[in-house]
């Protein structure tokens, strides 16, 4: 089994690969980058903002029906994310089919009034990228605040996380991939 991540162009390509290759270092599984060919479909006028689920129905669509991938799917975007419900989201899975997607919008200092920082882009879509393809190999939140599969409600409960797997979650990913 391998990850299979798909890279918006409004997104730095310039940090697409660092990413997969912590990614593959936190999960331990083989992860292959590459620019996504799909438009994303799935904008709200209204809120102007980005319906994650559609966009996930899409691409379960195209990549899992369509073209029979069977890898798990991360899909990074710059778009900002909304699911019914929520103002926002940083990111979103469907573990059922293996699809997740990942929103650069809100983990970048600038939405914030701050000095944007390649670093700190890429620490978070690291650490939110393996939290959702976590979610489609079997995991659920955590309670431990610095585990990966911590649920943060803000940006600074993000950051305060560590790119890594606590224990517990780390032991049910190994239970996950050895049962595949």
């Amino acid at each position: 089994m391998s990850i299979l991540i798909f890279w918006d162009n409004d997104v730095s390509m310039g940090i697409m690969h660092p990413v997969a290759r912590m990614i593959s270092d936190i999960i331990d599984m083989p992860v292959f980058a590459e620019e996504n060919p799909v438009m994303l479909r799935g904008y709200d006028r209204s809120r102007n903002q980005n319906d994650a689920s559609r966009i996930l129905g899409d691409m379960q669509d195209v990549y899992t029906r369509r073209m029979g991938c069977a890898d798990s799917i991360l899909i990074v975007t710059g778009k900002d994310l909304f699911i019914r419900g929520r103002d926002f989201v940083f990111g979103l899975a469907r573990p059922g089919v293996n699809v997740s997607i990942v929103s650069a919008a809100r983990l970048m200092n600038s939405w914030y009034g701050r000095a944007d920082r390649d670093e700190d882009l890429m620490d978070r879509i690291v650490k939110e990228g393996t939290h959702e393809l976590c979610h489609c190999m079997g995991l659920d939140h955590c309670d431990n605040p610095e585990c990966i599969m911590y649920y943060p409600q803000t940006l600074d409960e993000l950051d305060r996380k560590k790119k890594m797997l606590c224990p517990k979650c780390r032991e049910n990913l190994n239970i996950y991939k050895f049962s595949e």
